[in-house]
């Protein structure tokens, strides 16, 4: 389609391909609404006592020691 316009406008390719872009951004569609994007909040589950901000020290330490088993001993 942008050759087609091209060769019609008698315009070079960077030109055809820019105006088509911005007249394709500048234009609402009508009837096109979008529904915002909602996060709904969920409890985590965790039993009392649990610290959830602890978990990513857990998972580093988790992660380090197997990295650590990974190594072969001197």
């Amino acid at each position: 389609m942008l050759r087609t316009a091209m060769h019609q406008q008698r315009r070079s390719f960077k030109e055809t391909l820019n105006s088509v872009l911005r007249a394709g951004l500048s234009t609402k569609k009508e009837g096109s609404r979008r529904i915002p994007f909602k996060v709904r909040a969920r409890p985590m589950g965790l039993k009392a006592g649990i610290d959830p901000a602890g978990l990513n020290k857990l998972a580093d330490d988790l992660d380090v020691e197997a990295q650590a088993a990974k190594r072969p001993r001197r």
